[in-house]
């Protein structure tokens, strides 16, 4: 049956327009775009994620919205989007570094790691009667290699990243990025530049209840969140 031109092209996962576009993943792309403003810098001594968090309602606990999560001890991630795909990747992220480790027992190399949610995210893009994972991450660690940070889109495709910006103010954050980002910096760096990238992209400043940051360092191979104390110390350090 013959199909008018445009019709249909945005229903189905599996049918491609005329130019080579799957609408559907452009949409997820949007609902990533849409998403709090979170982003990644890489350095020789370690990475760090960071994430803005938004208060939506005024009684709801800022303690319950989490946006970075630890996947293993040497890598975590963070996410812009969709909230519910988010947390059901991540559940398999962490079924996947447990596989690794009892099979090869060794942690899971973060690119291998990166790789398994891509496929996965791919696989929801060739299939009717699904939908794309309206979500993107950020995943940072360090393994036998040093220290990674690979970003994920709703396609499945990834890619490394010596920093890097996504959610709503992924525009503003990255173009602090470009300007200040050294290979050769410290981690204490990183962790400032995180900070003011941040906080150029945020409405109203920084503070402690309004971030979210965790680091992981070459040296203990650990991952973990800086607590409110410490990061008020280095948003002071800012001004």
């Amino acid at each position: 049956m013959f199909t008018p031109p445009g019709l249909g092209y945005d229903r189905a996962i599996t049918v491609f327009s005329p130019d080579g576009r799957l609408f559907q993943v452009e949409y997820a792309l949007e609902a990533v775009r849409r998403g709090w403003t979170t982003l990644g810098v890489r350095c020789p001594e370690g990475a760090v994620l960071a994430v803005e968090k938004k208060r939506i309602l005024p009684l709801v606990d800022p303690s319950s919205m989490e946006k970075i999560w630890k996947i293993d001890e040497h890598v975590g991630v963070a996410y812009a989007g969709l909230a519910s795909d988010g947390r059901v990747l991540i559940d398999r992220a962490r079924v996947e570094a447990q596989i690794n480790k009892l099979i090869y027992d060794e942690p899971i190399d973060v690119e291998i790691l990166t790789r398994k949610i891509s496929d996965l995210k791919q696989l929801y893009t060739q299939h009717a009667g699904v939908r794309p994972f309206g979500v993107s991450f950020l995943i940072a660690g360090v393994d036998k290699a040093g220290p990674k940070l690979f970003m994920t889109e709703p396609s499945g495709a990834y890619a490394g990243y010596y920093a890097v910006a996504i959610g709503a103010g992924s525009q503003q954050a990255s173009e602090i990025l470009e300007k200040n980002y050294r290979e050769d910096m410290s981690l204490e760096d990183a962790i400032r530049l995180s900070l003011k990238s941040l906080g150029v992209a945020m409405e109203g400043g920084l503070s402690p209840e309004k971030v979210e940051l965790a680091v992981v360092d070459i040296k203990t191979r650990k991952f973990g969140k800086l607590s409110k104390e410490v990061l008020e110390k280095y948003i002071a350090s800012l001004t």
